[in-house]
C-alpha cells in the first residue's frame, strides 16, 4: 500500500483486495487521512457520527435540505463514491477499534488537553477536560465554519475511539472545543438527562451567543435568546445543586456578557469560595474586576449628578466643567435650569464657560446663544418668574393651571417651556404649546423633548399607532444628532409603549439598544432604567431566569433606594407567581411592602391571586391603597377593566356575590374598547377567574356558556365537544359527547406552567369522545396551540374565533392555488436552500408559484388575497427576539425585510376563505400569551382563512407529500380534521420510520 496516501488504498480494502499484513498497516494509517479530499472527510464522518452535521449560524436551521442518498446511482463521481462507503469503513474501524478501547469512561480522552491552555473561556463537565485547571488564553484570528480562532472538526480517530465506546459526552466536548456547536448540541441531546449535560448544552448556547453580531439584522436580539436559554439551564442545574462549580462559573460568565457585572461577580465569588485550584483564583480576579468597573461607573455618574444640583440655588456653586466632558447628559438638564432659575444678568453670564463646554461636546452653539439672549432680558421682570420657577422645580408651588397660566403670561418663554416640561411629568400639558416654544428656541434638544411629548399625548388618547410612528421619527432625528441622552430618552419610550401594548419581541430591540448605548454613554439612571425594561421583556416572554437576573442587578446597584426596592420585589413577586411558587412570590411581595409604600400594577396584581391561598391580614388595605394610586391621574377604559379584575380576584376569594359583580363589570368595560391591550387583557382574565368558580363549584353548564361568551362563538356544538379553561393553577375541562351530555372535570393542583396538553383530559372525557366522527376543541391560552390534547387516531381541530368584528362572505368562484417554495431566504441567516417541490400530478391551471427571490413578503401578501388555497414551503423559524410567535422566512425585501409574521398575516383580508397549509418547521408554535391565542395559524383565520395546517416542530424535508395528501382529500370533499387524520395513518403505513413529527400537525378553523 501507498503509506504516504492511504486514503487511495480505500476501495482495495473494501474490496478485499489488502492481505491481511497490508490490512494492518491500513488501520495503522487512517489517521493520516486527514489529508485527504475534504469531501471525503465530511462523509466519512457524517457515517461515522450517524449525525448530519448542522448548519452553524445564528439560527439553527429548519427542514434541512434532502441529502442524496448514497446508492442513488452517482458513482461515476469518486467523492460521492466514498461518501457512500464511508459507513463500511466505519463498521470495519469500529469492530478493530472496540478490544482496544475501555468502556463508559473517558480514558483515551487525553489528546483533549493536549494544549498549555484552554480554548474556551467557559467550564465544560467532561472530566478530562476540567480536572486540571488551564488558563484561559483568547484566539485572536478567527476560522470560517466556527467559533473564532478553532478548527471546525476534531480529529476523526480520535472521534472514532470515542463512538466505539458511546462515548457521546466526549464527543459532544470535542465539538464544543473545536467550535462545532450544532454538532455539540446533537451529541448532549442524545444523552440522558443530568445536571452535566444541561451545564454544557449551556455552554452551547453561550458560545452561539457570542458568535452572535449585535450590529447585524437581529443580531443583539438573538444573541439575548441564547444568552436567556444559557441562563436558564443553569439556573435548574443551580437549583438541584446550588455549588455545581462548572454551572456558577458559566452562570457568571452568561450574565457578564448580558452586562449584569454585579451579579456575575457574586456568582464568580461563588466559584472562588469552593478553592479548586487555579480555578480560584481566576474567580477571584473576576469578581474584583467586574465590581469594581462596575461600582467605580455608578460612583462617577452620581458625582457628576451631585455637582449639578446646587446650580439651581447656589450662585456661587462651582460649574461642571470636567463633568460636562463625561456626563453631557445630566449637565445640560441641570444647566437649562440654572439659566431659567439665574435672576441676574451676571448669574446668566457666568454660566457661559458651560455653555461652551457642552457645546464643544455637542457641536454648535446653541448653548452659548441661549446664554448670551437671556441675558440680553428685563430681569426686573425676569426675576420673579425666575423664583416662582425655582418654587415650581423644587415642588413648593404645585403645576396647577394658575401657576401656568401665570408663567405663560410673563413673556419669558425659556421658562414657560421648562415649566410645561417639568409639569409633563405629572400628567398631561399644552402640548402645541411646548411644541411652538421648542421650535422657537431653535434647540434640537427642545425640539425632541416636544416630540416625545406629542407622542405621550396621543397614547394618553388610545393612539397608539400615532404615538409609534411620532417616537420612531424622533428618534431617527435624534441618532443622526450628537444628543446621546435625549436618544436614550425616545429608545426608553418605545420600549416602554411596546410592552404595554404586549409587544415584547418589539421592545427588545429597543431596550437592548438602549442598555448598550446607556453603558457607553456611562449613564448610570437610563442604565436601571432599561435593566428593569429588559426584566419586563424577558418576563413577558416567560425566560423567568433571565427576568429575575436583571432584577436583581438592578437592585445591586441602588439598594439604598426605596423607591426601587419597591418596584424591583413587586415585580419580583410576579415573576415567582409566573413560575408557580407561590411561596417565594408571598416573600418578594412582603418585602415590596416593607417600603410602606404604594404597590404598582404588578403588586395588586399578585395580591389578587394570593388572596385564593396566601393571604395576610393588610392585604385589602394594601390593595386599596395600590388601586387608588393607579387611578389617580385618571385611566383609559382599558386599564379601568383590567383595575376591575384585580379587584373583583380578590373579592371572589371572599365573597362570591362580589367578586362576581366586580368581575362582571370588568368584562363590560373591556368590551367597551376592543381595540386596547389591558382591555383584552381584563376580559381574558376575568373570564377565567368565573369559569374557574364555575367549574370549583360544579357548575359545568355556566363555565361553558361563560367560555362560550368569551370566545365570541355563538352556541357550541351540541355533540362532540371538548372545552379547556386555565386559570393558573387550575383547570376546568368539560366533553360532550354523541348523546349530548355535558361532562365536567376541575382541579386546582397544577404547580408548572402548561407547556404540554397530553394528560389534560381525564380518561373518563376521553372515552365519550371515543364515538365521535370529529371533535371541536374549544381552548384558550396557554392550552390553545398545544399539540397531544387528544390522541392522534381521533378528528379534531382547534375552533378560533373570529374576533368581535364578523368576517365578510368568501368570494365566490374559482380562486389561485398558491404555492412558495425553493425560498432564496436572506445569506446573513446561512439557511440550506430547500428542494424544489416536485410537479403537480394533475394539471393544476390556478396554480401560482413563486419561487427563489420572487417570494418576498410584500409579493405573497399581494397573492393570497386572492387565493383559495395556499402553501407557504420554506423554512420556520421561532426566535422571541425577533417574534413574538413562529415566523415564516421569505425572501428579503430590497430593505432587507425577509419575515411573515403573526401580526402582518392577521392585518390581511383572505376573500377566498382559503386552506392555508403552512409546510414550515414550528410554524404552530405560539407566543406565551396568557390573554389572546397568537401565533400564524390564528392569525391567518383572523384574516379570513377557513382552515390551517401546521406543525409545532421541526419537519422533515418529506413533509410537503404529507401536506399535499391532505390537501388531496379535502379537495375530494373530506372534513380538513379527517382528512388529517387519515392522511397521518397512510403516511405512518407508508413511511413507519417517518412520523414522530405526525403528531404535532394541528388544524385550526
Amino acid at each position: 500500500m501507498n503509506p504516504e496516501d492511504p486514503c487511495r488504498e480505500l476501495p482495495r480494502f473494501l474490496d478485499g483486495e489488502m492481505s491481511p499484513e497490508e490490512q494492518g498497516r491500513f488501520r495503522e494509517h487512517l489517521g493520516t487521512c486527514d489529508d485527504c479530499a475534504q469531501e471525503f472527510r465530511d462523509a466519512l464522518q457524517v457515517e461515522l457520527l450517524g449525525q448530519m452535521t448542522m448548519e452553524e449560524g445564528p439560527i439553527r436551521p429548519r427542514r434541512p435540505a434532502r441529502r442524496p442518498h448514497w446508492w442513488s446511482g452517482r458513482w461515476r463521481d469518486w467523492r460521492a463514491w466514498l461518501a457512500g462507503v464511508g459507513v463500511l469503513v466505519v463498521g470495519l474501524v469500529t469492530l478493530w477499534l472496540a478490544p482496544r478501547v475501555g468502556g463508559g469512561d473517558a480514558g483515551g480522552a487525553e489528546w483533549l488537553v493536549a494544549e498549555a491552555s484552554r480554548p474556551l473561556e467557559a467550564r465544560l463537565t467532561y472530566d478530562v477536560v476540567d480536572r486540571h485547571y488551564r488558563r484561559f488564553v483568547p484566539v485572536r484570528s478567527g476560522a470560517e465554519g466556527g467559533t473564532p480562532g478553532r478548527a471546525k472538526a476534531p480529529p476523526l480517530q480520535e472521534l472514532s475511539r470515542m463512538d466505539a465506546r458511546k462515548d457521546f459526552h466526549g464527543i459532544a466536548t470535542a465539538y464544543v472545543m473545536h467550535g462545532a456547536l450544532g454538532q455539540a448540541r446533537a451529541y448532549l441531546e442524545r444523552m440522558s438527562a443530568s445536571a452535566d449535560r444541561d451545564c454544557d448544552l449551556a455552554v452551547v448556547a453561550l458560545e452561539q451567543a457570542l458568535l452572535e453580531k449585535p450590529t447585524e439584522v437581529n443580531g443583539a436580539q438573538l444573541k439575548q435568546s441564547y444568552l436567556d436559554e444559557a441562563l436558564e439551564l443553569l439556573e435548574g442545574v443551580l437549583h438541584g445543586n446550588p455549588r455545581h462549580p462548572q454551572a456558577l462559573w458559566n452562570r457568571a460568565l452568561v450574565l457578564r456578557e448580558m452586562g449584569l457585572t454585579l451579579l456575575a461577580a457574586e456568582s464568580f465569588d461563588a466559584v472562588a469560595r469552593q478553592a479548586e485550584a487555579g480555578w480560584s483564583d481566576e474567580a477571584w480576579t473576576q469578581a474584583r474586576m467586574l465590581r469594581e468597573d462596575t461600582l467605580a461607573r455608578g460612583r462617577d455618574w452620581k458625582d457628576a449628578y451631585a455637582a449639578t444640583q446646587d446650580l439651581m440655588t447656589d450662585p456661587g456653586a462651582r460649574l461642571p466643567l470636567d463633568e460636562a466632558a463625561q456626563h453631557p447628559g445630566i449637565v445640560r438638564l441641570a444647566f437649562y435650569d440654572a439659566v431659567r432659575t439665574a435672576t441676574s444678568r451676571e448669574g446668566v453670564e457666568r454660566l457661559l464657560p458651560l455653555a461652551q463646554a457642552l457645546d464643544s461636546k455637542y457641536g454648535g452653539s446653541v448653548l452659548r446663544d441661549y446664554v448670551e439672549r437671556v441675558a440680553e432680558r428685563d430681569f426686573g421682570s425676569r426675576a420673579p418668574v425666575a423664583r416662582r420657577y425655582v418654587k415650581l422645580v423644587r415642588e413648593e408651588l404645585p403645576s396647577s393651571a394658575e401657576v401656568m397660566e401665570e408663567l405663560r403670561r410673563s413673556g419669558e418663554e425659556d421658562i414657560y417651556l421648562g415649566a410645561l416640561v417639568f409639569a409633563s411629568f405629572d400628567g398631561p400639558v399644552d402640548v402645541e404649546a411646548l411644541a411652538r416654544l421648542a421650535e422657537a428656541q431653535g434647540d434640537p434638544w427642545m425640539r425632541l423633548i416636544a416630540a416625545r411629548e406629542q407622542a405621550a399625548s396621543a397614547e394618553r388618547e388610545g393612539a397608539w399607532w400615532k404615538a409609534e410612528q411620532q417616537l420612531q421619527e424622533a428618534l431617527k432625528t435624534c441618532l443622526g444628532s450628537s444628543l446621546v441622552y435625549r436618544c436614550l430618552d425616545l429608545e426608553w419610550r418605545l420600549s416602554y409603549l411596546y410592552l404595554k401594548l404586549h409587544r415584547p419581541a418589539d421592545a427588545l430591540g429597543y431596550a437592548w439598544s438602549g442598555w448598550s448605548r446607556a453603558k457607553a454613554a456611562r449613564d448610570w439612571s437610563f442604565e436601571q432604567q432599561f435593566l428593569q425594561g429588559l426584566a419586563d421583556v424577558a418576563r413577558y416572554q416567560h425566560a423567568f431566569a433571565s427576568a429575575r437576573a436583571y432584577l436583581e442587578e438592578s437592585l445591586a446597584r441602588m439598594p439604598e433606594d426605596c423607591a426601587q426596592r419597591t418596584h424591583v420585589f413587586q415585580v419580583l413577586a410576579a415573576v415567582e407567581w409566573q413560575r408557580f411558587r407561590p411561596d417565594s412570590a408571598r416573600r418578594e411581595l412582603d418585602r415590596a411592602l416593607a417600603c410602606e409604600r404604594t404597590v404598582g400594577m404588578n403588586g395588586t396584581f399578585v395580591l389578587s391571586h394570593l388572596a385564593r391561598s396566601r393571604p395576610q391580614p393588610r392585604d385589602g388595605d394594601h390593595l386599596r391603597r395600590g388601586l387608588v394610586e393607579l387611578r389617580r391621574q385618571g385611566v383609559l377604559p382599558g386599564r379601568e377593566a383590567l383595575l376591575h379584575f384585580i379587584e373583583g380576584q380578590f373579592e371572589l376569594a371572599r365573597s362570591r356575590v362580589a367578586g362576581h359583580a366586580l368581575l362582571t363589570r370588568a368584562i363590560e368595560l373591556a368590551d367597551q374598547a376592543p381595540e386596547e391591550v389591558e382591555a383584552r387583557k381584563a376580559r381574558a382574565y376575568a373570564y377565567a377567574a368565573l369559569i374557574a368558580e364555575a367549574g370549583r363549584v360544579g357548575g359545568w353548564s355556566d363555565a361553558l356558556s361563560l367560555l362560550e361568551r368569551q370566545l365570541r362563538m355563538g352556541p357550541a356544538p351540541r355533540q362532540c365537544l371538548l372545552a379547556v379553561s386555565l386559570h393558573h393553577e387550575r383547570t376546568v375541562v368539560l366533553a360532550r359527547g354523541t348523546s349530548g351530555r355535558l361532562l365536567g372535570h376541575y382541579d386546582d393542583s397544577r404547580a408548572a406552567p402548561q407547556r404540554r396538553a397530553e394528560g389534560l383530559v381525564p380518561p373518563g372525557l376521553l372515552v365519550e369522545l371515543r364515538e365521535c366522527e370529529h371533535v371541536d376543541v374549544l381552548a384558550v391560552p396557554p392550552v390553545h396551540g398545544l399539540t397531544g390534547l387528544l390522541p392522534p387516531d381521533l378528528a379534531w381541530s382547534y375552533r378560533v374565533g373570529r374576533g368581535p368584528t364578523p368576517s365578510p362572505p368568501p368570494a365566490v368562484g374559482p380562486g389561485r392555488h398558491l404555492v412558495v417554495t425553493h425560498v432564496t431566504g436572506p445569506a446573513s441567516l446561512r439557511l440550506p436552500l430547500l428542494d424544489i417541490l416536485e410537479p403537480p400530478r394533475v394539471p393544476d391551471p390556478l396554480r401560482l408559484e413563486l419561487r427563489g427571490s420572487q417570494a418576498t413578503p410584500s409579493r405573497v401578501v399581494e397573492a393570497m388575497a386572492d387565493a383559495s388555497e395556499v402553501e407557504l414551503h420554506a423554512h420556520g423559524m421561532f426566535s422571541p427576539a425577533v417574534s413574538d410567535a413562529s415566523l415564516v422566512v421569505l425572501a428579503p425585501e430590497p430593505d432587507g425585510r425577509y419575515a411573515l409574521t403573526a401580526d402582518r398575516v392577521r392585518s390581511l383580508r383572505l376573500k377566498r376563505a382559503p386552506l392555508v397549509m403552512l409546510v414550515t418547521c414550528s410554524a404552530a408554535k405560539t407566543a406565551p400569551y396568557l390573554h389572546e391565542p397568537f401565533s400564524l395559524p390564528v392569525a391567518f383565520i383572523e384574516a379570513g382563512a377557513s382552515a390551517v395546517l401546521a406543525s409545532t416542530v421541526e419537519i422533515p424535508d418529506t413533509a410537503g407529500g404529507f401536506f399535499e395528501a391532505v390537501r388531496e382529500l379535502v379537495r375530494g370533499g373530506a372534513p380538513a380534521s379527517k382528512a388529517l387524520r387519515d392522511a397521518r395513518v397512510q403516511w405512518l403505513k407508508a413511511h413507519p420510520s417517518d412520523g414522530s413529527w405526525l403528531p404535532h400537525v394541528l388544524l385550526f378553523e
